[in-house]
């Protein structure tokens, strides 16, 4: 079974300059016991998969510790300063408990932009996998390099702003 369409689609494209298209591309198909080689996963998908899972084993141990088993910012124990991803332990930690308002107010730009690169690597993870298993290849998403690279700066800036601003009070 294979269902065929679009492998590629164009956005953000400015007529007459070139160089600033960005270019996603999507497969469009889903195979069912799918043969040949399996395409490997990039190494900054691994990468990040195993930050995440650190971190919520860590924020686990500081749950089940009773808060005294952490990682210490360095940032805030030498200035007293609150960096982006400060907090972000306890976050997760009041998101195991189910206490949603208590992580808000830990870290919210962690509370929002966790999930959704979760999401992003756990469905590229589980595509792997499938595929490794020959049960199915599922369509992944892969993005050209000026693309990862724009995305990186926006989240970098956006984590700049924030850590600048939760120290303004």
């Amino acid at each position: 079974m294979q269902a065929s369409g679009p492998t590629a689609q164009t956005r953000g494209r400015i007529p007459g300059v070139e160089s600033y298209r960005c270019r996603v591309s999507l497969s469009q198909s889903v195979v069912l016991r799918p043969a040949g080689p399996v395409q490997p996963l990039d190494r900054r998908v691994w990468g990040l998969s195993a930050v995440g899972v650190g971190g919520f084993a860590l924020a686990g141990l500081y749950q089940l510790s009773g808060q005294r088993i952490g990682v210490p910012c360095l940032l805030h124990a030498t200035t007293g300063l609150n960096c982006p991803l400060c907090g972000s332990t306890r976050m997760a930690a009041a998101l195991l408990r189910g206490d949603l308002d208590a992580a808000w107010h830990f870290n919210p730009v962690i509370l929002v932009l966790g999930p959704l690169l979760g999401v992003a690597l756990g469905y590229q993870v589980l595509a792997w996998a499938l595929e490794s298993l020959r049960l199915v290849r599922l369509p992944r998403l892969s993005m050209s390099p000026r693309a990862a690279d724009w995305l990186l700066k926006g989240v970098l800036v956006l984590l700049a702003v924030y850590g600048v601003a939760r120290n303004l009070n």
